[in-house]
């Protein structure tokens, strides 16, 4: 049973370390479990940890571009693994990860650019960092997506202006 655990979790997140598998299930004491199953792929990351994925499973290519999204509160992505640092910076978590919330973000090339919010059919974006033209051009076609999926007819969307440098 737990091995069907280990091998949905990483089904939707590997490759992913032991360290990550235990934050998003809250079991411990998985490492033999999961070094109990052969057949999973392993990797390495640039820290030197095992990363384990399924052995059929896709594994991007390094410089695969990563379109913009929208995640939403308590996203998956941002609870799923132990070690978010290749999601986020340090600063970046604080705003993001306060308590035992976890506030709507936006990605941009993989990696958290910034927080949003939809209220009354008004997107507010506010990035961490100055973006470029183009990236603001994908955000605001992602984000007219995003207010069609939650059924806002005539949608707008206000920019904030980027957070402290602190935030990058």
């Amino acid at each position: 049973a737990v091995e069907r655990l280990v091998m949905r979790y990483l089904a939707a997140f590997g490759p992913a370390s032991v360290m990550d598998v235990q934050m998003w299930s809250g079991l411990t004491r998985l490492r033999g479990v999961v070094e109990a199953m052969p057949y999973l792929r392993k990797y390495h990351d640039t820290e030197g940890r095992v990363l384990y994925d399924l052995p059929d499973a896709p594994l991007a290519a390094a410089d695969a571009p990563a379109p913009v999204r929208f995640l939403p509160w308590f996203d998956n992505l941002m609870v799923a693994f132990a070690d978010r640092s290749r999601m986020m910076t340090a600063e970046q978590r604080k705003a993001v990860c306060v308590g035992a919330i976890i506030y709507p973000t936006f990605l941009v090339d993989g990696t958290v650019g910034g927080m949003w919010d939809l209220k009354g059919g008004v997107l507010t974006v506010e990035p961490f960092h100055p973006l470029p033209d183009e990236v603001m051009g994908e955000l605001a076609a992602e984000g007219a997506r995003l207010m069609a999926f939650a059924g806002v007819e005539e949608g707008s969307i206000t920019w904030r202006p980027p957070r402290s440098s602190a935030t990058t």
